[in-house]
């Protein structure tokens, strides 16, 4: 996979892509990272990139001129036959797991992060293909936005974690929280691990970890409930656990 951000602060993004799962991922050719100043794009001498808004009000707007050039200029050499380009933005969609599986699967992701007041409404319909939002809430800019989410898409890039079960695993990847974990030692200031873990009974182990996932989930996230389908056993599991004391 390929990722473009683009940004004025391109300095951010330094110590993310060099840490961690991130760099390894690189070090595996799994996915390479540029990030652009598309204050380098700007037509004018002064490499300025927003302007007042017309209509009046408070704050700056990104111009369409320096992005629209940039994309297209990122797009003309890529390899890929449509790039997304990812807007990252309060208006836009919630984030979620799934969205996150949806573009490990692209070969190209471009990110045009923001500053300001907002952008020239012209980036939104004529070069975007997604608007992201990771919370319901305003940061100074996209780029925070947009390392979320390239860390959420490459970790689930083939072969960059360490086992393939890991991600399926993971929180909302099933559409339930994960279940809790536990490692050496057996025992520790009193507190003990789940007998059932230090068993070796595969089966049980599995049921025990899906019958917590449920639990955790419908104590903590009982919305995520009414979106999936659960299996005869699961619907047995989780009527004990409401009749349970919380």
């Amino acid at each position: 996979m390929k990722i473009d951000v683009l940004s004025i602060f391109p300095e951010m993004f330094s110590g993310v892509f060099g840490h961690s799962i991130l760099k390894k991922a690189e070090e595996k050719q799994a996915v390479s990272y540029r990030v652009v100043n598309f204050r380098d794009y700007a037509d004018n001498r002064h490499q300025t990139v927003d302007d007042y808004p017309y209509g009046g009000g408070a704050g700056m707007v990104l111009k369409p001129q320096p992005i629209f050039d940039a994309v297209d200029d990122l797009v003309q050499h890529s390899e890929a036959k449509k790039p997304r380009v990812v807007l990252m933005c309060p208006q836009g969609e919630r984030y979620t797991q799934q969205k996150a599986e949806e573009l490990a699967k692209e070969d190209h992701l471009i990110f045009v992060c923001g500053h300001y007041e907002g952008y020239d409404e012209r980036i939104r319909q004529h070069i975007i293909t997604d608007e992201i939002s990771i919370g319901d809430y305003v940061l100074t800019g996209g780029e925070l936005g947009a390392m979320v989410v390239i860390d959420s898409v490459v970790r689930l890039l083939p072969g960059v974690l360490g086992s393939q079960e890991s991600h399926i695993q993971d929180s909302f990847s099933t559409g339930l929280l994960e279940h809790p974990h536990y490692t050496r030692p057996a025992e520790f200031r009193g507190m003990k691990v789940p007998e059932v873990l230090t068993s070796g009974n595969h089966r049980l182990i599995e049921d025990w970890r899906m019958k917590e996932s449920l639990r955790r989930t419908y104590t903590r996230r009982p919305d995520l409930l009414e979106n999936i389908e659960l299996s005869k056993k699961q619907q047995k599991w989780l009527e004990e656990i409401k009749k349970q004391p919380e």
